[in-house]
């Protein structure tokens, strides 16, 4: 939903009703992920997406339903070989869609909602989908406070520890409790779709392949800095609007710079007296990806000096050298394409095999 929130704060803002459809379930091969977001606002203008165009049309009905005062709907879209124009995933998997009315009245918190993600502060929205608490009620969770309510304050006290334990991670998805919260009962169904900050992409090196993998690194939703020791390379004119361009030697940076598991580590320098310090620092703190470019002689010289500084087999595993996918990459660009399919293929647990040469779900279902 971050993508359409924009939009969504400006219609809330003017007080215009509109109604809100959200993923909340997946299963098998279904085309988007839970949190996925549509919206009908003023003029039936849309907004967002819930499966790339296969039911929108019926989920677009039932918002301008909803956005008219409309009760609370959940509806579960599949596959179906019966009617050939049955409204359905033509991909074979099933999305749940929870749609609901949204306004100043019923949702006093979502103008806070949206101001927050778009500062970039972690929040966690939860949304009763099922069960007797009200479907639709929205509570707000932040690191520090909360705004709105479940409908009772067991559930309320519940949701709002889970909350905060997924925050750090950005975890999305379904949670099940009693009526007041009770941990060993499911009658009552809860989504939590936590936004966190944008995760960071780190570049070290600021040359041709620089600017390419922050260009795509900013397309995949990454907050980009580009850093480089020579004032001279580390200029904000050689780089897409909007990446960070630090002019310092990249150990030092990396030092000062937090990173958790979400963090991607791009070394594109490839001189071992940025190499050896960098990776260093980079392979003993938290990262989802850390990648060095270079040819398989390069990458061998590096790890024996990595070895000589005291890192140790394990930390070394971490190292995906020399960076990238084969692809057959040449130019910057593809390269870039290369970096990217690989730091997408870890983190989902894909293959980075062809599709045509797989089996089972090309959307397998994900747990968060």
């Amino acid at each position: 939903m971050r993508d359409v929130l924009p939009v969504l704060g400006r219609w809330y803002a003017a007080g215009v009703p509109f109604g809100l459809a959200t993923v909340v379930g997946v299963s098998r091969s279904a085309p988007r992920d839970p949190g996925a977001a549509m919206a009908v606002g003023p003029d039936d203008e849309v907004v967002g997406s819930v499966s790339g165009g296969c039911v929108e049309g019926a989920v677009f009905e039932l918002a301008q339903e909803v956005a008219a005062g409309g009760e609370a709907r959940l509806e579960t879209f599949g596959y179906s070989d019966e009617d050939a124009f049955a409204v359905g995933l033509t991909c074979g998997g099933e999305i749940t869609v929870l749609v609901r009315e949204v306004t100043p009245v019923r949702d006093p918190g979502f103008g806070a909602i949206a101001d927050s993600v778009a500062a970039g502060e972690p929040v966690t929205v939860a949304t009763v989908t099922d069960g007797p608490a009200p479907r639709g009620a929205a509570l707000a969770v932040w690191p520090d406070r909360t705004l709105g309510t479940l409908g009772a304050s067991g559930l309320d006290a519940a949701v709002t520890a889970d909350a905060r334990g997924g925050l750090a991670l950005g975890a999305t998805g379904l949670r099940h409790y009693g009526p007041e919260g009770q941990r060993r009962e499911d009658s009552v169904s809860v989504f939590l779709q936590s936004f966190a900050p944008p995760p960071r992409m780190l570049v070290f090196g600021a040359i041709d392949y620089a600017a390419a993998v922050a260009r795509i690194g900013d397309f995949l939703g990454y907050r980009v800095t580009v850093c480089d020791a020579r004032p001279v390379f580390a200029t904000p004119r050689r780089f897409p609007e909007g990446v960070e361009v630090v002019a310092q030697w990249p150990h030092r940076y990396l030092r000062e710079t937090a990173t958790d598991e979400r963090t991607v580590i791009c070394v594109l320098t490839h001189d071992p007296k940025f190499d050896v310090p960098l990776l260093t620092e980079a392979l003993r703190r938290p990262a989802a990806y850390i990648g060095a470019m270079g040819s398989r002689r390069t990458h061998a010289e590096r790890a024996a000096r990595l070895a000589e500084a005291g890192l140790t087999e394990r930390e070394l595993s971490r190292l995906r050298s020399p960076v990238g996918l084969d692809l057959g990459a040449r130019t910057p660009e593809e390269v870039a394409v290369s970096v990217a399919a690989e730091i997408v293929a870890l983190r989902w647990g894909g293959s980075g095999a062809p599709l045509t040469a797989t089996e089972g779900a090309v959307h397998p279902y994900r747990s968060s």
